[in-house]
């Protein structure tokens, strides 16, 4: 085996098709709806699709299809729930798509040793299902109803990090085939290991580009005894980060820190007929025991109080809890209802805690500069935010603007010691600042990546490539 240049990769023709018949029976589909549909849902970024799409049901018929593509040197990509934000699973040399929708089984959960075997197209909405029933709950939560293994894939966080962490911190092994077709386990459900390197945090985040994940080992916890939520509105955006580095740095046990600007509060009040003040709002969450969260609430108390707040309440009754919580969950739905012809596209900075506020008020005058609308969301207990750009895709100026802001805000990210991307990941679309933000540690990237997969068959073009394959890589230019 050689490694490849793209341009020699091998097309899938009728014999290769008879063979994946042979091994998935009729799970194998060239409809041009289903390929369209697979080549990305959510992404703004360019979109090719593959030559087919099969539906492995086992880890067995995983391994068969990949030393299948290995054998024919076809491209493989390994397709989850489909968000793919940056363009993680659109096929840009043809190839195989691998969608493992049917691997759904929740395998087993051991309550006492608080952790589940899954299988990776479980989705995240199924897995909180099954723990119902249980004392114990599975932290990870990205705002789509993604399924585990492309969260493993992309090291995804959501609103829970500041407690809890994120995939990386909740994964104890993992399944995976590798390029060349061979299973393997990467550790046990033991909580701790100091044998070998560490190959479960090898393939996290890795995005498909070193195998496929087929199950994965995942640490759960104990549901707290009490929960304390809490909305609180302030005048200036100082004032919101102030509060978020006081908790930070206090004794509550804060589970999830959001900041929503003043854009994203005057569209939720418009989208859903709600009377929050227009301006830089914390939404905050609290775990612990019924005596930690009476403790809490006076502690917060403290610190709002020492700010210039215009709204504050806070309740631990569920019903009220649900009730101060709504509008936050409909943030998407209504930063959208701002422009009528606009998509969203998502910026992904993520700093330290001491950076935030420079990087979230010089993000803020790149928008009012560029005219362009964009409300702000933030998991910035972890320091990570998120401005959902309005443009309208086929307004190639404005799209022109937008990537110019994003731009911005992903260099000065990567200089305040942090990073474009805190939990969408690279893809095609940031791959122009993987040199700036990693340095010579890319050409260690680029040498696991030709060891495990020689012939750059798994998910080719996105992470880590190589100067043949996208030559034309600058900061900027990411999605060329």
């Amino acid at each position: 085996m050689h490694f490849l240049p793209n341009d020699q990769m091998k097309r899938i023709t009728s014999p290769i098709l008879e063979t994946l018949a042979g091994i998935v029976g009729d799970r194998v589909s060239q409809s041009d709806e289903e390929l369209m549909t697979h080549a990305s849902v959510l992404t703004y970024h360019d979109q090719k699709r593959a030559e087919v799409i099969v539906y492995p049901n086992s880890t067995e018929e995983v391994s068969e299809i990949v030393q299948l593509c290995a054998s024919e040197s076809i491209p493989v990509i390994p397709y989850g729930a489909g968000s793919s934000l940056e363009g993680q699973i659109t096929a840009i040399y043809g190839g195989l798509c691998m969608d493992l929708r049917l691997m759904n089984k929740i395998k087993e959960i051991y309550e006492e040793d608080q952790c589940a075997i899954v299988q990776a197209g479980v989705r995240r909405s199924r897995l909180d299902q099954a723990l119902e029933r249980t004392a114990l709950f599975f932290p990870i939560g990205p705002g789509f109803d993604a399924s585990i293994g492309g969260m493993v894939s992309t090291r995804a966080s959501g609103i829970n990090a500041v407690r809890y962490g994120t995939m990386r911190e909740n994964l104890l092994s993992l399944e995976v085939v590798l390029p060349d077709g061979k299973i393997i386990t990467t550790g046990t459900r033991a909580r701790k290991s100091s044998t070998g390197y560490d190959l479960t945090h090898l393939f996290t985040g890795a995005e498909g580009t070193l195998g496929v994940i087929t199950e994965a080992a995942l640490k759960l916890h104990f549901r707290p005894g009490a929960v304390l939520n809490a909305v609180c509105s302030f005048a200036r955006m100082e004032d919101a980060v102030g509060v978020v580095r006081n908790i930070l740095s206090s004794d509550i046990n804060a589970a999830q820190i959001e900041l929503l600007d003043e854009v994203m509060m005057a569209a939720i009040n418009s989208y859903s007929g709600l009377d929050y003040p227009p301006s830089p709002t914390l939404f905050l969450e609290f775990h612990g025991s019924a005596l930690d969260i009476e403790e809490g609430k006076g502690r917060l108390d403290d610190i709002v109080s020492s700010y210039k707040c215009l709204f504050f309440e806070c309740s631990s009754n569920p019903i009220q809890r649900e009730k101060l919580w709504q509008a936050r969950v409909n943030a998407l739905p209504a930063s959208l209802s701002l422009r009528k012809d606009a998509v969203v596209m998502t910026t992904d900075a993520c700093v330290p805690v001491s950076r935030l506020l420079e990087n979230i008020v010089a993000a803020k005058k790149d928008v009012a500069e560029a005219g362009l609308i964009a409300p702000l969301i933030g998991h910035v207990g972890d320091g990570n935010f998120h401005l959902g750009i309005l443009v309208n895709p086929s307004n190639k100026e404005e799209m022109a603007r937008a990537k110019g802001v994003a731009h911005k805000i992903s260099l000065r990210a990567i200089e305040s010691d942090g990073t474009c991307s805190g939990e969408h990941g690279i893809g095609t679309g940031k791959l122009g600042y993987m040199k700036k933000e990693h340095g010579h540690s890319l050409s260690v990237m680029r040498q696991i990546k030709r060891a495990l997969d020689p012939q750059n068959i798994m998910n080719p073009g996105k992470l880590v490539v190589f100067e043949y394959e996208r030559p034309n890589i600058q900061p900027g230019r990411c999605s060329e």
